[in-house]
């Protein structure tokens, strides 16, 4: 489909964003495991989420859905069964680079698939230390889905530093050592996502190579109750939206806080932006509170290498807010990107030269400049929930708005964002 985005002239409200993405996988996958009832509240359901619901259910894992509310009857370890058919992850990597931690432990075959999409994504990343471990997993020949998982009695707990960084391999990894009763550690140079650690307790070791995560049996989930806070990566879309529209003032609700999803804020603040945190609360290891954004005359700075990786989700909309403030708008050493939903260095191009913008492509990132922009745009998402939000906000910006091809691929992570938009806008 194709969707249409009008000027909009003020943003105004207090908007309530879906639970985040990462922590909402997790809890069900760590609800699913242990033996008993969770219940999860706020919890994402988005396409990709439900991926992973779909998936344990398939596993033999009974869950239910009541509103934002699931609650998960989990098996303990060695509960899940084996199941009927391929695993679909739809879109999901999340889904299936975690799940395949899990997977590859179990005593009975499976196997994982997803869609077109999620089928041309890098899994040797994950598959290099499940063989470590000892596990039998059979991949594509480009090392890509679907992959085969066969039993393997001779598994061993394991030491493994990241050769990228990647919270989805660290996590595959943690969920493999879950099954082991020996110590795996995993040595993170440069550090990531931490919501695996927090919600399973983890311990984490700081050192003069990075933090040393240590997982065994001991740490397998319990059943507990989850609060999911508010997605920062949903919600920098509309913080982006409120910095630029000006006169706008915007509260979000229990966004997520934690250090190492929050660089999008703080690299905001830095270029110029008029953020503050309030009520600030604490859940299952997990900081969230109330953001208030008012409109801000923005400049570009410079990203140092060691922040990319976690913004790595927030590079699209960043790139909106630099597109509109002082100066060129650079991002360097984010090859990762071109390993996403789509080629996100080459999405995001494409659609600035469209506008008019001066673009410069590198094998790591790119440089934007604005010029005078061309009218009456359709830009394209490339199937890419991210990439379809963040050509949304720059066409409600533009004088003669602009259009979305694909817009659909959005309910991938946020299925209530032209609910939300109107929410703060007047235009529902």
């Amino acid at each position: 489909m194709i969707q249409e985005f009008s000027k909009i002239k003020n943003v105004s409200g207090t908007i309530n964003i879906p639970g985040d993405k990462s922590i909402s996988h997790r809890a069900v996958m760590f609800a699913a495991l242990a033996e008993g009832k969770s219940t999860i509240k706020n919890c994402l359901l988005s396409e990709d989420v439900l991926s992973t619901i779909n998936c344990f259910r398939q596993l033999g894992i009974v869950i239910e859905i009541d509103g934002d509310t699931v609650t998960v009857f989990g098996k303990g370890l060695n509960g899940l069964q084996k199941p009927e058919s391929e695993l679909n992850a739809g879109n999901s990597g999340t889904t299936a680079r975690l799940l395949s931690g899990i997977l590859a432990m179990q005593q009975f075959e499976s196997v994982i698939i997803g869609d077109a999409s999620l089928s041309k994504r890098p899994m040797e990343r994950i598959i290099a230390p499940l063989k470590i471990f000892g596990c039998n997993v059979i991949a594509s020949g480009k090392n890509t889905l679907p992959l085969h998982f066969i039993p393997s009695k001779d598994l061993k707990p394991i030491t493994y530093k990241l050769p990228v960084a990647s919270a989805q391999v660290k996590s595959s990894v943690l969920l493999a050592g879950l099954y082991l009763e020996g110590i795996t550690k995993v040595i993170e140079p440069v550090q990531t996502r931490n919501h695996t650690e927090n919600l399973l307790r983890l311990r984490v070791d700081e050192n003069a190579i990075g933090k040393t995560i240590s997982v065994s049996k001991k740490n397998y989930p319990k059943p507990q109750d989850y609060f999911v806070p508010s997605d920062i990566s949903t919600a920098s879309f509309f913080i982006v939206l409120a910095l630029l529209i000006p006169n706008s003032h915007l509260i979000l609700k229990n966004i997520l806080l934690n250090d190492t999803r929050n660089a999008v804020l703080l690299l905001l603040q830095k270029m110029g932006a008029s953020i503050e945190i309030e009520n600030v609360k604490m859940s299952l290891g997990e900081k969230y509170g109330d953001i208030v954004v008012r409109s801000s005359k923005l400049h570009n700075i410079d990203f140092n290498k060691e922040i990319i990786p976690n913004i790595i989700d927030e590079i699209p909309i960043l790139s909106i807010a630099g597109y509109f403030a002082a100066g060129e708008f650079i991002i360097r050493n984010a090859e990762e990107l071109r390993k996403k939903e789509s080629d996100r260095i080459s999405s995001i191009c494409r659609n600035f030269e469209l506008l008019g913008a001066n673009v410069k492509e590198f094998h790591d990132g790119f440089s934007i400049t604005r010029q005078i922009e061309k009218d009456n745009l359709t830009f394209n998402s490339f199937g890419d929930h991210r990439i379809a939000m963040a050509f949304s906000i720059l066409s409600s910006l533009l004088k003669s708005g602009g259009e979305i091809k694909n817009f659909e691929c959005v309910n991938i992570s946020n299925p209530q964002f032209m609910e939300q938009l109107g929410s703060i806008t007047g235009k529902l």
